[in-house]
């Protein structure tokens, strides 16, 4: 097995089990304790996991679900530009889906004077597009999900399937290139799976906070997306790997001093 695989296999078994010993790992993957010490050394110098007495642990990455009005005060004026930012790829007469999220939902002020029609589980879009009958809103139907104020369904979506969406914009709780794009919501990774699938071009909409985190439930893999929207340049991992994957990353341009 090729070291980079090895170690990528490593990270992955050091999540599911959340702390492991060094002679585990040994015996797992076929190879001496100091080959084992040395893989594991990467791992830590990148972050990614931590010694702990005996053996190695997962770094603490993982991101809960807080309420709905916690997480829409929380870097309010960064989600605002991404949200401006994600806004300017919207054309008139535009199909798009608009995911669940306080980053999403920021661009509602710079969509509400065009003639598109916005495919949504997004609660809170969905109220303020009541005033603007230029506005077509179709509904992901099913059960409302107070924690995240979005519609969610046990069920799979089936409007989502029966519509042709030419642009979806995707918020997550957490994002990392072993883990992929996440959620910390069990019943909204169906929807956002299925989002993702049916768009012609998927938009992510996140901060920098969210880089290097992950949630419950892994709904893409980074791969998966064709434009990253963020606050700031990403750290020179992610650059990479957007390059490799013809990934177009759209940050604010920086304001005059």
């Amino acid at each position: 097995m090729l070291k980079s695989k090895r170690i990528q296999e490593i990270k992955s078994y050091v999540a599911q089990r959340q702390v492991v010993s060094i002679d585990e790992l040994a015996e797992r993957f076929a190879v001496s304790k100091n080959t084992i010490r040395r893989d594991i050394q990467e791992l830590i110098e990148n972050g990614e996991i931590k010694k702990i007495y005996g053996g190695v642990a997962i770094n603490d990455a993982t991101t809960p679900l807080l309420p709905f009005a916690e997480r829409k005060v929380r870097n309010k004026h960064e989600k605002e530009r991404i949200g401006e930012i994600a806004a300017q790829c919207v054309n008139e007469g535009d199909i798009i889906f608009i995911d669940s999220g306080t980053t999403t939902v920021e661009m509602f002020e710079y969509l509400k004077d065009k003639e598109i029609t916005v495919v949504t589980s997004n609660l809170d879009f969905i109220v303020r597009a009541l005033p603007y009958p230029n506005l077509t809103i179709i509904c992901v139907g099913g059960m409302l999900e107070r924690k995240t104020s979005s519609f969610v369904s046990f069920s799979e979506p089936s409007v989502l399937v029966s519509y042709n969406i030419q642009k979806a914009f995707m918020a997550s709780t957490g994002v990392s290139l072993e883990m992929g794009v996440t959620n910390a919501s069990a019943l909204e990774t169906e929807i956002k799976r299925i989002a993702v699938e049916r768009s012609m071009r998927t938009y992510l909409l996140v901060d920098h906070t969210k880089f290097d985190r992950y949630g419950l439930m892994t709904y893409c893999q980074l791969s998966d997306i064709d434009v990253l929207v963020t606050n700031q340049t990403p750290s020179p991992r992610y650059l990479d790997y957007a390059r490799i994957h013809g990934i177009e990353i759209l940050t604010p341009t920086p304001q005059p001093s």
